[in-house]
């Protein structure tokens, strides 16, 4: 493993820093769900379904508001974009504390809909920054320092709820979030590429052109990745509290991140990327034994190793894919179809597990998720398939064959064209020019005085007649004035076939 990579990314102007802002705007972030839980639990005194529907209405406001808020940053900039949801969060933030139930529960569908956009920004930002050669290991390290954030957000939160109240930790989670806002405003990280079209050149690309069956492929899977994340969360739970054994849980889901950041962080030292899918089906496929460790929390950790271990890669590599898949014009738009996607596989896995849990056995929570991950899996081959034998048929984009010479050109002089080659019809070749050996002079070229024909050339023996003359064909039935080369087939070779991420 070396480290060249991420030296050389950490190296491109503006990425340390969008790193570090955005790994430190999203820890206020996650850390919101567990204090509003905390909040109608512990102050409205109510259950934890109640609890459970507020969580919903920020997650679809959320899932709603996404791509929305994209679609103004690839209109207007990001600026706007962060002003006005800074200022909706804290508003939110504030006063939701002293709101009774059902109007927090109007207020947390506008305030998802109004979320501050820290991971979409990022994510978007990186793809600007980055050029496609040092994009894989770049949104490595976004997914790694995601991880950092959510393994330090919501400790924070159960900290200051669990020592302030519920009504502290919520004015908390809005300062945090103001200053998150006000940081973000000011780095103001670039949206476009030095190479592609500003915003203010208004450029506009229809829906339909990019997001194709390939982006919804990708999209599926990571909505379906996250789904066995959050369903692998509560099972793991569950099956620790059915055996007696719960005060293990911090170790053994902190042994399932670390899986997680070593798996991520290896990832983005690879040359040469995976397809989501090829990195997803096998992460759901090893969920699914992981109950088999029964109430062993020792077995339970290791049992979460390769599956683990496969986490932050696939979430990396659909990131990846979206700012492939994308014009720079609707960059903002996809991450949060992206960040949309995410959110909706948090939001179904827990229950999904929870309704299996219920009725069978905590164990069975695992196979659930698993099973459900390799049937979005199975769904989205298809699309898969296709993109390889694309891959395999299709020249790489720019390649070009090589220009036929036109009629009446004249080659520079001292130049030899090769063995097997056709002038064009009615071409000069320039003065001390050598034809190599077998080339075939076109009907009607008129060597230049003193060139020196090769030895055994076509046109000194057992040359034919100039008009419709096999001389005019070439070997082989070529055309005149239709000269192949090495370069000129290599240039039309199709690309490797392995390469799901381009575009």
């Amino acid at each position: 493993m070396t480290l060249t990579p991420y030296r050389e990314t950490l190296a491109l102007r503006g990425i340390r820093s969008l790193l570090i802002v955005a790994t430190l705007a999203r820890i206020p972030i996650t850390a919101g769900t567990v204090t509003l839980t905390l909040h109608v639990t512990q102050d409205l005194h109510l259950g934890y379904a109640a609890a459970g529907l507020i969580g919903a209405a920020f997650t679809v406001g959320n899932s709603i508001g996404a791509p929305l808020m994209g679609r103004m940053t690839d209109r207007k900039g990001l600026r706007p974009v962060l002003l006005l949801t800074t200022v909706a969060e804290v508003v939110f933030w504030t006063t939701a504390q002293a709101m009774p139930y059902w109007a927090l529960l109007l207020a947390a569908l506008v305030g998802g809909f109004l979320t501050l956009p820290a991971f979409a920004v990022a994510r978007q930002s990186i793809a600007a920054l980055a050029p496609e050669s040092h994009r894989l290991p770049a949104f490595a390290l976004d997914s790694i320092t995601t991880e950092l954030s959510f393994m330090t957000g919501p400790a924070l939160g159960v900290l200051i709820c669990t020592t302030a109240g519920a009504r502290a930790g919520m004015l908390a989670v809005g300062a945090g979030i103001l200053i998150s806002g006000i940081g973000l405003y000011l780095l103001n990280p670039p949206v476009r590429g030095k190479d592609e079209a500003p915003i203010s050149a208004g450029e506009r690309v229809h829906r339909n052109t990019w997001l194709r069956p390939r982006l919804v492929a990708v999209l599926a899977i990571s909505s379906a990745a996250t789904l066995v994340l959050s369903g692998t969360d509560v099972a793991v739970v569950a099956v620790l509290q059915n055996a007696g054994e719960v005060e293990w849980t911090g170790a053994v889901l902190g042994m399932w991140a670390a899986y997680s950041l070593v798996g991520g962080f290896a990832y983005g030292t690879v040359r040469q990327g995976l397809s989501p899918l090829t990195l997803f089906a096998p992460m759901a496929l090893l969920t699914i034994p992981v109950g088999l460790a029964g109430g062993h929390w020792w077995l339970l950790g290791l049992l979460l190793l390769p599956a683990g271990a496969l986490c932050a890669p696939t979430i990396t590599a659909t990131a990846d894919a979206v700012s492939r898949l994308t014009p720079a014009s609707a960059r903002g738009e996809a991450m949060g179809l992206h960040n949309s996607s995410l959110t909706v596989g948090v939001a179904l896995g827990a229950p999904l597990a929870g309704v299996v849990m219920d009725v069978w056995s905590p164990a069975w929570g695992f196979a659930a998720v698993g099973g459900v991950g390799l049937l979005v899996a199975a769904l989205t081959l298809p699309a898969e398939l296709h993109r390889r034998r694309t891959a395999t048929t299709t020249p790489p984009a720019g390649s070009t064959p090589a220009a036929a010479p036109a009629a009446g050109s004249a080659p520079a002089a001292g130049s030899v064209p090769a063995a097997g080659s056709v002038p064009a019809a009615g071409s000069v070749p320039a003065a001390g020019s050598v034809p190599a050996a077998g080339s075939v002079p076109a009907a009607g070229s008129v060597p230049a005085a003193g060139s020196v024909p090769a030895a055994r050339s076509a046109s000194t023996v057992g040359s034919a007649p100039a008009g419709g003359s096999a001389a005019a064909a070439g070997p082989g039935g070529l055309a005149a004035g239709a000269p192949q080369s090495d370069a000129a087939l290599a240039s039309t070779a199709p690309g490797p076939a392995g390469e799901f991420l381009a575009p």
